[in-house]
């Protein structure tokens, strides 16, 4: 069997970028709407600022108006939540995103839940997860929207009666995804650390997309022959051969043993990760538009 076809998140990503801007200029032209996101970060995170300062950045060149607040990482979490509220009652701002994890004396899910639900681009809402589940529009997590696109990429539009192995249960995106997948009339399963024959699980799945964290756990003769992988995972192990204390990033596939197998195969990096914040915007200009009562103009 030929290698696996290498899915180019990268690409996928800038031509969501490419048509979101589009869709921006057409809004504003027809309705005199500037989609605004408010990004909210506590602390000096090194990796976390880089993320937002990205989020910024593309927010702009996409034609929105970007919102950052930095704030200090002992910022109370009464502090936090009125700056939420403040937010939430501002008319320029159609999504907030408030940066995950939260320091330990802040309670994550009393933050979210805080946002309002229309204005939740982060899809972490209990609303939000609720409307998801029950097959209603919802604002839905965008690394899980960013997979699904993925897959439709490779497999089109149609995946009914694919059997589907979620391997994660993360609130963020195993459980999300899966019910994508439901809602797609995909035959889905969720594995997880106690699931008995993980493997054999594994190797059931038209489409395999594994989020648990743990490098390279997914093995090649795990995949199903022609199966569609998609890697949510990003590790940082060592890399002696690359020098003294030198790391490299891999996610939960052995990608080299995979793509052996697989059909079509993210890589890490430049596979899902450059589908987030792509996704995002897409998830802000949406929002914008049911605030304001109108339809997602065409790209």
């Amino acid at each position: 069997m030929s290698e696996a076809q290498r899915i180019d998140g990268r690409a996928f990503a800038e031509g969501l970028r490419g048509r979101v801007t589009s869709q921006v200029t057409k809004l504003k032209q027809a309705h005199a709407i500037t989609p605004g996101l408010a990004v909210v970060l506590l602390g000096e995170d090194p990796a976390s600022q880089v993320y937002v300062r990205n989020k910024g950045v593309q927010t702009v060149e996409c034609g929105m108006n970007s919102y950052t607040h930095k704030l200090d990482i002992e910022t109370s979490e009464t502090d936090l939540l009125a700056l939420v509220q403040k937010l939430n009652a501002d008319d320029a701002v159609h999504g907030i995103l408030v940066q995950l994890p939260l320091p330990s004396h802040i309670d994550e899910a009393k933050v979210i839940n805080a946002i309002d639900p229309n204005k939740d681009v982060d899809g972490f809402h209990v609303i939000n997860s609720g409307r998801l589940a029950t097959g209603q529009d919802a604002m839905v997590p965008c690394t899980p929207s960013g997979c699904i696109m993925l897959i439709k990429d490779q497999l089109g539009d149609d995946l009914s009666g694919k059997r589907a192995v979620v391997v994660g249960r993360s609130n963020i995106v195993g459980k999300p995804v899966a019910q994508l997948l439901l809602n797609e009339n995909c035959t889905v399963t969720i594995a997880h650390s106690r699931t008995k024959d993980l493997p054999g699980e594994c190797r059931n799945a038209d489409i395999l997309i594994a989020a648990v964290g743990v490098p390279q756990l997914v093995k090649g003769e795990w995949i199903k022959p022609g199966a569609c992988v998609i890697d949510v995972g990003v590790n940082r192990i060592a890399a002696p051969e690359r020098g003294e204390g030198k790391t490299r990033l891999v996610g939960d596939v052995d990608y080299d043993a995979a793509a052996q197998v697989a059909g079509s195969i993210t890589p890490v990096p430049g596979g899902v990760g450059p589908m987030t914040i792509a996704v995002l915007l897409a998830s802000t200009l949406k929002a914008c538009c049911r605030i304001h009562g109108v339809d997602v103009p065409e790209a």
